[in-house]
């Protein structure tokens, strides 16, 4: 090994060093975590999301520009909005910074029902601290006019 270059030992050296915030494997072969004292790592995955768990002000302003995306989402047949419309039945942002989204469409034989999802998916992903999307369909329960909001119902002479 005397004829290792100064670039092959530091690789050595940083192979068998323990970084701080990283997990290692014990005896057992399971994972444990690093000790609590080791410093959190903002690391940025490839979407460009940091991996660390969104903070509270963090969480308020990927909520404010998840709405602002979901309402920029139309139904083609219905000139509102599907935020406004109720179509979006939940909406919840994992540690991961996985959004994970359930809706539904104003009927199960809507002929956009295979592009919506990919159109909100889209729309999401341009949040800033969103790692990915996932977009789930439900009908149950079903969707009726009873779930727009005010400003939908305005918007299409509902009052």
């Amino acid at each position: 090994m005397e004829n290792m270059t100064d670039r092959q030992r530091e690789a050595e050296a940083l192979a068998n060093s323990q970084i701080p915030g990283m997990t290692s494997e014990n005896e057992k072969g399971s994972v444990a975590e690093a000790p609590a004292t080791a410093q959190k790592r903002d690391v940025m995955d490839v979407s460009g999301a940091p991996t660390t768990k969104p903070t509270d002000a963090e969480i308020a302003t990927i909520t404010h520009d998840v709405i602002e995306q979901l309402k920029s989402v139309y139904d083609p047949e219905i000139p509102t909005d599907i935020y406004e419309l109720g179509l979006i039945y939940k909406v919840e942002l994992e540690d991961d910074r996985l959004l994970n989204i359930t809706m539904t469409l104003t009927a199960p034989g809507c002929p956009v029902a295979g592009e919506m999802p990919i159109w909100v998916r889209d729309a999401c992903l341009s949040v800033e601290g969103v790692r990915d999307v996932d977009v789930q369909m439900t009908f149950d329960p079903p969707w009726t006019p009873n779930r727009m909001s005010e400003e939908a119902k305005l918007e299409l002479n509902m009052l």
